[in-house]
Protein backbone atom coordinates (compact mmCIF):
# COMPACT_ATOMS: atom_id res chain seq x y z
CA UNK A 1 0.00 0.00 0.00
CA UNK A 2 1.19 3.05 -1.09
CA UNK A 3 0.65 6.20 1.18
CA UNK A 4 0.51 9.98 -0.67
CA UNK A 5 -0.35 12.19 2.45
CA UNK A 6 -0.57 16.14 2.25
CA UNK A 7 -1.11 16.14 5.94
CA UNK A 8 2.43 17.05 6.85
CA UNK A 9 2.05 20.17 4.92
CA UNK A 10 -1.17 21.46 6.51
CA UNK A 11 -0.37 25.19 7.66
CA UNK A 12 2.05 25.61 4.46
CA UNK A 13 -1.07 25.04 2.02
CA UNK A 14 -3.71 26.51 4.19
CA UNK A 15 -1.55 29.90 4.45
CA UNK A 16 -1.19 29.63 1.00
CA UNK A 17 -5.00 30.69 0.78
CA UNK A 18 -3.80 34.49 1.20
CA UNK A 19 -2.73 33.98 -2.31
CA UNK A 20 -6.76 34.36 -2.69
CA UNK A 21 -6.96 37.72 -2.87
CA UNK A 22 -10.10 38.44 -5.60
CA UNK A 23 -9.65 38.79 -9.73
CA UNK A 24 -6.40 40.64 -10.18
CA UNK A 25 -4.04 38.70 -12.56
CA UNK A 26 -5.02 36.76 -15.48
CA UNK A 27 -2.75 35.05 -18.05
CA UNK A 28 -2.60 32.54 -21.03
CA UNK A 29 -4.86 29.65 -21.39
CA UNK A 30 -2.26 26.46 -20.52
CA UNK A 31 -2.69 23.02 -18.92
CA UNK A 32 -1.07 22.07 -15.43
CA UNK A 33 2.62 20.39 -16.26
CA UNK A 34 3.22 16.88 -15.40
CA UNK A 35 6.55 14.73 -15.44
CA UNK A 36 5.26 11.64 -16.82
CA UNK A 37 3.16 10.89 -20.03
CA UNK A 38 -0.23 10.04 -19.03
CA UNK A 39 -1.56 7.14 -20.48
CA UNK A 40 -4.79 7.24 -23.08
CA UNK A 41 -7.92 5.22 -22.45
CA UNK A 42 -9.53 3.65 -19.67
CA UNK A 43 -13.11 3.59 -18.13
CA UNK A 44 -12.58 5.15 -14.58
CA UNK A 45 -14.96 3.54 -11.77
CA UNK A 46 -15.56 5.80 -9.30
CA UNK A 47 -17.89 4.90 -6.22
CA UNK A 48 -19.54 8.72 -5.37
CA UNK A 49 -21.03 9.48 -1.95
CA UNK A 50 -24.38 10.90 -3.15
CA UNK A 51 -27.04 11.08 -6.06
CA UNK A 52 -26.73 14.64 -7.51
CA UNK A 53 -29.78 16.83 -6.55
CA UNK A 54 -29.74 17.75 -10.34
CA UNK A 55 -27.08 17.84 -13.26
CA UNK A 56 -27.93 20.94 -14.28
CA UNK A 57 -25.28 23.37 -12.26
CA UNK A 58 -28.08 26.27 -11.90
CA UNK A 59 -30.70 24.63 -10.77
CA UNK A 60 -28.75 22.00 -8.17
CA UNK A 61 -28.46 22.29 -4.67
CA UNK A 62 -26.24 20.25 -3.15
CA UNK A 63 -22.25 20.52 -2.64
CA UNK A 64 -21.88 16.98 -3.71
CA UNK A 65 -22.86 17.58 -7.12
CA UNK A 66 -19.71 19.23 -8.16
CA UNK A 67 -17.57 16.05 -8.79
CA UNK A 68 -20.10 14.82 -11.20
CA UNK A 69 -20.36 18.49 -12.80
CA UNK A 70 -17.10 19.09 -13.48
CA UNK A 71 -16.63 16.24 -15.30
CA UNK A 72 -19.30 18.03 -18.39
CA UNK A 73 -19.02 21.24 -17.71
CA UNK A 74 -15.80 23.67 -17.87
CA UNK A 75 -16.26 26.43 -16.31
CA UNK A 76 -15.34 30.47 -17.73
CA UNK A 77 -12.60 30.86 -14.39
CA UNK A 78 -10.77 28.18 -12.88
CA UNK A 79 -8.60 27.60 -9.81
CA UNK A 80 -5.12 26.45 -8.66
CA UNK A 81 -5.60 23.22 -6.85
CA UNK A 82 -3.38 24.46 -3.40
CA UNK A 83 -4.35 28.16 -3.23
CA UNK A 84 -7.40 28.27 -5.11
CA UNK A 85 -6.58 31.57 -6.56
CA UNK A 86 -8.25 32.32 -10.17
CA UNK A 87 -6.91 31.07 -13.33
CA UNK A 88 -8.44 30.98 -16.72
CA UNK A 89 -10.58 29.03 -17.79
CA UNK A 90 -12.86 29.09 -21.03
CA UNK A 91 -12.37 32.41 -20.64
CA UNK A 92 -9.57 34.80 -19.41
CA UNK A 93 -10.76 38.47 -17.90
CA UNK A 94 -9.74 41.85 -16.89
CA UNK A 95 -11.06 44.90 -15.00
CA UNK A 96 -11.21 48.13 -17.61
CA UNK A 97 -12.26 49.82 -14.49
CA UNK A 98 -13.88 48.44 -10.95
CA UNK A 99 -17.49 48.53 -12.02
CA UNK A 100 -16.56 46.57 -15.41
CA UNK A 101 -15.63 42.89 -16.17
CA UNK A 102 -14.55 42.01 -19.70
CA UNK A 103 -14.63 38.12 -20.32
CA UNK A 104 -12.28 37.29 -23.44
CA UNK A 105 -13.81 33.80 -24.46
CA UNK A 106 -11.05 31.16 -25.51
CA UNK A 107 -11.81 30.54 -29.89
CA UNK A 108 -13.58 26.77 -30.88
CA UNK A 109 -15.03 25.74 -28.18
CA UNK A 110 -18.57 23.81 -29.19
CA UNK A 111 -20.91 22.17 -26.54
CA UNK A 112 -21.49 18.65 -26.77
CA UNK A 113 -24.03 18.97 -29.11
CA UNK A 114 -22.25 20.90 -31.71
CA UNK A 115 -23.19 24.28 -31.10
CA UNK A 116 -20.86 27.10 -30.74
CA UNK A 117 -19.68 28.26 -27.09
CA UNK A 118 -19.53 32.37 -27.83
CA UNK A 119 -20.45 35.54 -26.71
CA UNK A 120 -24.50 34.74 -26.83
CA UNK A 121 -24.01 31.66 -25.53
CA UNK A 122 -22.03 33.63 -22.27
CA UNK A 123 -24.60 35.63 -21.98
CA UNK A 124 -27.41 33.53 -21.66
CA UNK A 125 -25.43 31.77 -19.01
CA UNK A 126 -25.20 34.45 -17.00
CA UNK A 127 -28.58 35.83 -17.44
CA UNK A 128 -29.99 32.49 -16.65
CA UNK A 129 -27.71 32.33 -13.63
CA UNK A 130 -29.72 36.05 -12.23
CA UNK A 131 -33.14 36.08 -13.51
CA UNK A 132 -34.06 32.43 -14.04
CA UNK A 133 -36.57 31.10 -11.48
CA UNK A 134 -35.48 27.94 -10.82
CA UNK A 135 -31.72 29.08 -10.22
CA UNK A 136 -29.43 28.61 -7.10
CA UNK A 137 -26.99 30.96 -8.20
CA UNK A 138 -28.75 34.18 -7.87
CA UNK A 139 -26.95 35.39 -4.69
CA UNK A 140 -23.41 35.02 -6.37
CA UNK A 141 -24.47 37.48 -8.93
CA UNK A 142 -26.20 40.24 -7.62
CA UNK A 143 -23.86 42.92 -8.41
CA UNK A 144 -24.18 42.81 -11.97
CA UNK A 145 -26.21 45.44 -13.60
CA UNK A 146 -26.08 44.04 -16.93
CA UNK A 147 -24.45 41.60 -19.52
CA UNK A 148 -23.37 42.49 -22.83
CA UNK A 149 -22.12 40.95 -25.97
CA UNK A 150 -19.25 43.50 -26.90
CA UNK A 151 -18.02 41.05 -29.22
CA UNK A 152 -18.03 37.70 -30.91
CA UNK A 153 -16.12 35.54 -28.14
CA UNK A 154 -16.34 38.87 -25.34
CA UNK A 155 -18.81 39.72 -22.86
CA UNK A 156 -18.69 42.89 -20.38
CA UNK A 157 -20.43 43.13 -17.72
CA UNK A 158 -21.36 46.11 -16.03
CA UNK A 159 -21.89 46.25 -11.92
CA UNK A 160 -23.62 48.20 -9.80
CA UNK A 161 -20.66 48.07 -7.13
CA UNK A 162 -16.97 46.82 -7.36
CA UNK A 163 -16.58 43.26 -7.43
CA UNK A 164 -13.12 41.37 -6.89
CA UNK A 165 -14.88 38.11 -5.98
CA UNK A 166 -16.64 37.74 -9.65
CA UNK A 167 -13.99 35.36 -11.28
CA UNK A 168 -14.15 33.12 -8.16
CA UNK A 169 -17.69 33.12 -8.34
CA UNK A 170 -17.45 32.33 -11.67
CA UNK A 171 -15.47 29.01 -10.82
CA UNK A 172 -18.04 27.86 -9.75
CA UNK A 173 -21.71 26.51 -10.54
CA UNK A 174 -22.41 30.11 -12.09
CA UNK A 175 -19.17 29.48 -14.26
CA UNK A 176 -20.32 26.49 -15.58
CA UNK A 177 -21.31 26.74 -19.31
CA UNK A 178 -24.67 24.57 -20.33
CA UNK A 179 -26.10 25.26 -24.19
CA UNK A 180 -28.63 27.27 -24.90
CA UNK A 181 -29.94 25.30 -27.55
CA UNK A 182 -30.46 22.10 -25.01
CA UNK A 183 -32.12 24.41 -22.53
CA UNK A 184 -34.54 26.25 -24.93
CA UNK A 185 -35.06 22.50 -26.39
CA UNK A 186 -35.71 20.67 -22.99
CA UNK A 187 -36.83 22.97 -20.39
CA UNK A 188 -36.64 21.46 -17.12
CA UNK A 189 -36.12 18.22 -18.82
CA UNK A 190 -31.88 19.36 -18.67
CA UNK A 191 -31.85 18.80 -15.07
CA UNK A 192 -31.49 14.84 -15.97
CA UNK A 193 -30.25 15.73 -20.04
CA UNK A 194 -27.16 18.00 -19.88
CA UNK A 195 -25.19 18.96 -21.95
CA UNK A 196 -22.01 20.96 -21.86
CA UNK A 197 -18.73 21.51 -23.19
CA UNK A 198 -16.30 19.65 -20.86
CA UNK A 199 -14.32 16.68 -21.30
CA UNK A 200 -16.58 13.87 -20.84
CA UNK A 201 -20.30 14.15 -22.26
CA UNK A 202 -23.30 12.55 -20.75
CA UNK A 203 -24.85 9.12 -21.69
CA UNK A 204 -27.04 8.17 -18.78
CA UNK A 205 -28.40 8.12 -14.93
CA UNK A 206 -30.13 5.42 -13.09
CA UNK A 207 -31.39 7.06 -9.96
CA UNK A 208 -29.54 6.07 -7.06
CA UNK A 209 -27.46 3.62 -8.79
CA UNK A 210 -25.09 5.17 -11.72
CA UNK A 211 -23.74 8.41 -13.70
CA UNK A 212 -21.83 7.24 -16.42
CA UNK A 213 -20.68 9.96 -18.81
CA UNK A 214 -17.86 9.66 -21.96
CA UNK A 215 -15.13 11.09 -23.86
CA UNK A 216 -15.84 14.78 -25.65
CA UNK A 217 -13.86 13.28 -28.65
CA UNK A 218 -14.55 17.75 -29.70
CA UNK A 219 -13.35 18.88 -26.24
CA UNK A 220 -11.08 22.11 -26.87
CA UNK A 221 -8.09 21.17 -24.94
CA UNK A 222 -6.07 19.13 -27.04
CA UNK A 223 -5.13 15.49 -25.99
CA UNK A 224 -7.60 15.88 -23.10
CA UNK A 225 -9.24 14.38 -21.47
CA UNK A 226 -7.01 11.14 -20.88
CA UNK A 227 -9.54 8.55 -19.93
CA UNK A 228 -12.61 7.21 -22.30
CA UNK A 229 -15.07 7.64 -19.77
CA UNK A 230 -15.96 7.73 -15.86
CA UNK A 231 -18.70 5.49 -14.39
CA UNK A 232 -19.81 7.02 -11.24
CA UNK A 233 -21.63 4.06 -8.94
CA UNK A 234 -23.45 5.69 -6.16
CA UNK A 235 -23.03 4.32 -2.84
CA UNK A 236 -23.86 6.19 -0.08
CA UNK A 237 -22.44 4.19 2.90
CA UNK A 238 -19.02 4.99 2.69
CA UNK A 239 -17.74 1.51 4.35
CA UNK A 240 -19.09 -0.54 1.20
CA UNK A 241 -17.70 2.34 -1.42
CA UNK A 242 -14.17 1.30 0.22
CA UNK A 243 -15.17 -2.63 0.56
CA UNK A 244 -15.81 -1.59 -3.78
CA UNK A 245 -12.24 -0.47 -3.72
CA UNK A 246 -10.57 -2.93 -2.19
CA UNK A 247 -12.74 -5.47 -4.27
CA UNK A 248 -11.34 -4.15 -7.32
CA UNK A 249 -15.22 -3.18 -8.45
CA UNK A 250 -14.08 0.19 -8.41
CA UNK A 251 -11.09 2.44 -8.67
CA UNK A 252 -11.64 5.02 -6.30
CA UNK A 253 -13.89 6.28 -3.30
CA UNK A 254 -13.47 9.55 -1.83
CA UNK A 255 -14.48 11.66 0.78
CA UNK A 256 -14.34 8.77 3.03
CA UNK A 257 -14.49 9.34 7.04
CA UNK A 258 -11.73 9.04 9.48
CA UNK A 259 -12.51 5.55 10.37
CA UNK A 260 -11.94 4.21 8.08
CA UNK A 261 -8.21 4.95 7.40
CA UNK A 262 -7.22 2.44 9.03
CA UNK A 263 -8.99 -0.16 6.54
CA UNK A 264 -6.97 1.69 3.98
CA UNK A 265 -3.74 1.36 5.56
CA UNK A 266 -3.83 -2.28 5.71
CA UNK A 267 -5.13 -2.57 2.08
CA UNK A 268 -3.23 -3.94 -0.32
CA UNK A 269 -2.02 -2.33 -3.55
CA UNK A 270 -4.19 0.85 -2.55
CA UNK A 271 -3.17 4.53 -2.80
CA UNK A 272 -4.65 6.89 0.42
CA UNK A 273 -4.86 10.58 -0.45
CA UNK A 274 -5.15 12.99 3.07
CA UNK A 275 -5.60 16.57 2.59
CA UNK A 276 -6.68 19.82 4.42
CA UNK A 277 -10.61 21.22 3.03
CA UNK A 278 -12.70 23.60 3.89
CA UNK A 279 -15.33 21.23 4.13
CA UNK A 280 -17.10 22.38 7.37
CA UNK A 281 -19.82 19.87 9.28
CA UNK A 282 -22.00 22.04 10.88
CA UNK A 283 -25.99 22.68 12.14
CA UNK A 284 -27.78 25.07 9.71
CA UNK A 285 -30.43 26.62 11.38
CA UNK A 286 -33.66 28.41 10.05
CA UNK A 287 -33.77 31.90 11.36
CA UNK A 288 -37.31 32.73 10.45
CA UNK A 289 -39.04 30.01 11.88
CA UNK A 290 -39.79 29.97 15.41
CA UNK A 291 -38.47 29.02 18.38
CA UNK A 292 -35.60 29.61 16.00
CA UNK A 293 -36.15 32.95 15.24
CA UNK A 294 -34.96 34.10 18.59
CA UNK A 295 -31.45 34.92 19.00
CA UNK A 296 -30.98 33.33 22.47
CA UNK A 297 -32.26 30.09 21.32
CA UNK A 298 -29.90 29.99 18.66
CA UNK A 299 -27.03 31.16 20.95
CA UNK A 300 -28.13 28.10 23.02
CA UNK A 301 -27.47 26.01 20.47
CA UNK A 302 -24.11 27.09 19.84
CA UNK A 303 -22.94 26.86 23.93
CA UNK A 304 -24.64 23.50 24.97
CA UNK A 305 -22.41 22.37 21.44
CA UNK A 306 -18.80 20.29 22.18
CA UNK A 307 -16.88 20.82 19.22
CA UNK A 308 -13.54 19.48 20.74
CA UNK A 309 -15.44 16.28 21.56
CA UNK A 310 -17.05 16.56 18.15
CA UNK A 311 -13.89 16.25 16.48
CA UNK A 312 -12.81 12.95 18.55
CA UNK A 313 -16.04 11.32 18.58
CA UNK A 314 -17.18 11.60 14.39
CA UNK A 315 -13.60 12.19 12.63
CA UNK A 316 -11.27 9.83 15.31
CA UNK A 317 -9.62 13.73 15.68
CA UNK A 318 -8.52 13.89 11.90
CA UNK A 319 -10.38 17.32 11.94
CA UNK A 320 -10.61 20.84 13.41
CA UNK A 321 -13.17 22.20 15.74
CA UNK A 322 -14.99 24.82 13.80
CA UNK A 323 -15.35 28.35 15.24
CA UNK A 324 -16.55 30.17 12.59
CA UNK A 325 -16.97 28.88 9.08
CA UNK A 326 -13.57 29.28 8.17
CA UNK A 327 -10.58 27.49 9.65
CA UNK A 328 -8.11 28.66 12.07
CA UNK A 329 -5.46 29.25 9.11
CA UNK A 330 -7.72 30.45 6.46
CA UNK A 331 -6.25 34.52 5.17
CA UNK A 332 -9.84 35.95 6.54
CA UNK A 333 -9.83 33.87 9.79
CA UNK A 334 -10.29 36.38 13.00
CA UNK A 335 -9.17 34.42 16.22
CA UNK A 336 -11.08 37.46 18.63
CA UNK A 337 -14.18 35.41 17.43
CA UNK A 338 -12.93 31.84 18.44
CA UNK A 339 -13.92 32.22 21.73
CA UNK A 340 -17.51 33.34 21.60
CA UNK A 341 -19.29 29.90 22.34
CA UNK A 342 -16.77 27.85 24.72
CA UNK A 343 -18.75 24.74 25.72
CA UNK A 344 -21.30 25.76 28.25
CA UNK A 345 -24.50 23.58 28.87
CA UNK A 346 -25.73 25.79 31.76
CA UNK A 347 -25.15 29.03 30.26
CA UNK A 348 -27.88 27.19 27.02
CA UNK A 349 -29.79 26.23 29.72
CA UNK A 350 -29.65 29.94 31.16
CA UNK A 351 -30.59 31.46 27.47
CA UNK A 352 -33.30 28.99 27.12
CA UNK A 353 -35.33 30.31 29.98
CA UNK A 354 -34.71 33.29 29.08
CA UNK A 355 -36.33 33.04 25.81
CA UNK A 356 -39.09 31.40 27.52
CA UNK A 357 -38.20 27.44 27.73
CA UNK A 358 -37.47 27.12 31.20
CA UNK A 359 -38.24 22.98 30.67
CA UNK A 360 -36.75 23.03 27.52
CA UNK A 361 -37.41 22.50 24.04
CA UNK A 362 -37.96 19.99 21.12
CA UNK A 363 -36.80 20.71 17.55
CA UNK A 364 -37.19 19.00 14.34
CA UNK A 365 -34.13 18.43 12.51
CA UNK A 366 -33.28 16.16 9.07
CA UNK A 367 -30.44 14.23 8.79
CA UNK A 368 -28.54 11.95 5.94
CA UNK A 369 -28.92 7.61 6.07
CA UNK A 370 -25.08 6.94 6.03
CA UNK A 371 -23.49 5.87 9.08
CA UNK A 372 -20.90 8.96 9.31
CA UNK A 373 -24.17 11.13 9.10
CA UNK A 374 -26.03 8.98 11.88
CA UNK A 375 -22.60 9.17 14.23
CA UNK A 376 -22.51 12.80 14.00
CA UNK A 377 -27.03 13.51 14.14
CA UNK A 378 -26.43 11.12 17.51
CA UNK A 379 -23.56 13.42 19.18
CA UNK A 380 -25.24 16.25 18.18
CA UNK A 381 -28.49 15.13 20.23
CA UNK A 382 -26.55 14.19 22.51
CA UNK A 383 -25.07 17.04 23.48
CA UNK A 384 -28.19 19.55 22.75
CA UNK A 385 -29.88 16.71 25.17
CA UNK A 386 -27.89 17.70 27.99
CA UNK A 387 -28.92 21.44 27.52
CA UNK A 388 -32.34 20.61 27.23
CA UNK A 389 -32.85 21.15 23.60
CA UNK A 390 -34.58 17.71 22.38
CA UNK A 391 -34.10 16.57 18.95
CA UNK A 392 -36.45 14.98 16.53
CA UNK A 393 -34.59 13.57 13.48
CA UNK A 394 -35.74 12.62 9.89
CA UNK A 395 -33.54 10.67 7.71
CA UNK A 396 -33.11 10.71 3.77
CA UNK A 397 -30.95 10.77 0.98
CA UNK A 398 -28.92 14.15 0.49
CA UNK A 399 -30.78 15.60 -1.82
CA UNK A 400 -34.00 14.56 -0.54
CA UNK A 401 -33.46 15.77 3.00
CA UNK A 402 -31.08 19.37 1.76
CA UNK A 403 -34.14 19.94 -0.48
CA UNK A 404 -36.93 19.93 2.03
CA UNK A 405 -34.74 22.18 4.46
CA UNK A 406 -33.62 24.78 1.81
CA UNK A 407 -35.66 25.00 -1.02
CA UNK A 408 -39.26 23.07 -0.40
CA UNK A 409 -41.68 22.81 2.37
CA UNK A 410 -38.99 23.85 4.84
CA UNK A 411 -39.74 20.93 6.98
CA UNK A 412 -37.14 21.47 9.37
CA UNK A 413 -35.89 23.60 11.97
CA UNK A 414 -32.52 22.51 11.63
CA UNK A 415 -30.21 20.34 9.11
CA UNK A 416 -27.14 18.56 9.91
CA UNK A 417 -24.61 18.65 7.04
CA UNK A 418 -22.03 20.37 5.57
CA UNK A 419 -20.65 23.65 4.16
CA UNK A 420 -18.12 22.67 0.94
CA UNK A 421 -16.53 25.47 0.83
CA UNK A 422 -15.94 27.98 -1.91
CA UNK A 423 -13.34 29.37 -3.33
CA UNK A 424 -13.84 32.81 -2.34
CA UNK A 425 -14.85 33.09 1.49
CA UNK A 426 -17.21 36.28 -0.25
CA UNK A 427 -18.95 33.51 -1.38
CA UNK A 428 -19.74 31.46 1.49
CA UNK A 429 -21.10 34.65 2.90
CA UNK A 430 -23.71 34.99 0.64
CA UNK A 431 -24.51 31.77 -0.44
CA UNK A 432 -25.34 31.06 3.11
CA UNK A 433 -26.38 34.34 5.02
CA UNK A 434 -27.98 36.65 2.73
CA UNK A 435 -30.91 37.36 1.77
CA UNK A 436 -32.96 34.98 -0.75
CA UNK A 437 -29.56 33.05 -0.78
CA UNK A 438 -30.41 29.17 -1.71
CA UNK A 439 -28.81 27.93 1.41
CA UNK A 440 -30.52 30.86 3.88
CA UNK A 441 -33.20 28.63 4.85
CA UNK A 442 -34.95 31.37 6.14
CA UNK A 443 -34.60 33.73 3.46
CA UNK A 444 -33.82 36.64 5.57
CA UNK A 445 -31.17 38.75 6.02
CA UNK A 446 -29.93 41.96 8.12
CA UNK A 447 -29.24 44.97 5.98
CA UNK A 448 -26.46 45.27 7.71
CA UNK A 449 -24.76 41.80 7.02
CA UNK A 450 -25.69 42.44 3.05
CA UNK A 451 -24.00 45.49 3.09
CA UNK A 452 -21.14 44.09 4.44
CA UNK A 453 -20.75 40.78 2.11
CA UNK A 454 -20.69 43.34 -0.33
CA UNK A 455 -18.21 45.39 1.03
CA UNK A 456 -15.84 42.86 1.31
CA UNK A 457 -15.80 42.50 -2.67
CA UNK A 458 -15.00 46.24 -3.18
CA UNK A 459 -10.87 45.75 -2.48
CA UNK A 460 -8.37 43.45 -4.31
CA UNK A 461 -6.37 44.11 -0.79
CA UNK A 462 -6.33 41.47 1.28
CA UNK A 463 -5.67 43.19 4.61
CA UNK A 464 -8.89 45.49 3.95
CA UNK A 465 -10.77 42.45 3.13
CA UNK A 466 -9.63 40.31 6.01
CA UNK A 467 -11.09 43.40 8.15
CA UNK A 468 -14.37 43.19 6.63
CA UNK A 469 -14.62 39.31 7.09
CA UNK A 470 -14.28 39.60 10.91
CA UNK A 471 -17.18 42.44 11.10
CA UNK A 472 -18.87 39.42 9.08
CA UNK A 473 -17.78 36.83 11.31
CA UNK A 474 -18.79 38.48 14.00
CA UNK A 475 -22.30 39.14 13.18
CA UNK A 476 -22.74 35.81 11.75
CA UNK A 477 -21.60 34.26 15.23
CA UNK A 478 -22.85 36.47 17.68
CA UNK A 479 -26.26 35.95 16.21
CA UNK A 480 -25.47 32.19 15.59
CA UNK A 481 -27.13 32.57 12.30
CA UNK A 482 -25.69 28.55 12.20
CA UNK A 483 -24.00 26.52 14.27
CA UNK A 484 -20.83 25.74 12.76
CA UNK A 485 -18.63 22.39 14.24
CA UNK A 486 -15.47 20.81 12.16
CA UNK A 487 -13.76 20.96 9.55
CA UNK A 488 -12.72 17.57 7.97
CA UNK A 489 -10.21 16.30 5.85
CA UNK A 490 -10.14 14.61 2.49
CA UNK A 491 -9.15 10.99 2.82
CA UNK A 492 -9.64 8.91 -0.69
CA UNK A 493 -8.74 5.73 -1.41
CA UNK A 494 -6.75 4.77 -5.26
CA UNK A 495 -6.41 1.98 -7.11
CA UNK A 496 -2.50 1.27 -8.13
CA UNK A 497 -3.61 2.09 -11.58
CA UNK A 498 -5.15 5.28 -10.78
CA UNK A 499 -2.41 8.06 -12.07
CA UNK A 500 -2.28 11.78 -11.55
CA UNK A 501 -4.38 12.54 -9.23
CA UNK A 502 -4.12 15.63 -7.01
CA UNK A 503 -6.64 16.95 -4.36
CA UNK A 504 -7.59 20.34 -3.34
CA UNK A 505 -8.78 22.96 -0.66
CA UNK A 506 -12.25 22.41 -1.88
CA UNK A 507 -11.82 18.62 -1.44
CA UNK A 508 -13.74 17.75 -4.40
CA UNK A 509 -12.20 15.74 -6.61
CA UNK A 510 -11.48 16.76 -10.11
CA UNK A 511 -11.32 14.11 -12.68
CA UNK A 512 -8.68 16.20 -15.34
CA UNK A 513 -5.40 14.85 -14.67
CA UNK A 514 -6.13 11.31 -14.12
CA UNK A 515 -5.28 8.16 -16.33
CA UNK A 516 -5.22 4.76 -15.93
CA UNK A 517 -1.91 2.70 -15.58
Amino acid sequence: MKKFDHMTGVLHRREMLALMGGAAATGAFGLPAFAQVQKKGGILKVAAPANPSSLDPATGGAGSDHSILWTMYDTLVEWDYDTLKPKPGLAKWTYPDPKTLVFDIQSGIKFHDGTPLDAEAVKFNIDRGRADQRSNVKADLTSIESVEVTGPLQVTLKLKNADSALPAIFSDRAGMMVSPTNIKALGNDTDRKPVGAGPWKFVRWADNEAIVVTRNDSYWRPGRPYLDGIEFNIIPELATALRSVVAGQNDMSFALPARLKPVIDRAKNLTTVTSPTLYCVQVYINTARAPLDNVKVRQAINFALDRDAFVKATMGGLGEPARMTLPSTHWAYDKSIANLYPHDPDKARKLLAEAGFKDGLELTIGGYMDQDSVRRGEVIQDQLGKAGIRLKFTRGTIAEISSQFFATEKKFDLLVSAWTGRPDPSMTYALGFDKGAYYNAGRLAAPELSALIQESRESEDLAKRAAVFAKIQRFTMENALSAPLAFQFEIDALSEKVKGFKPNLLGKPKFENISLG
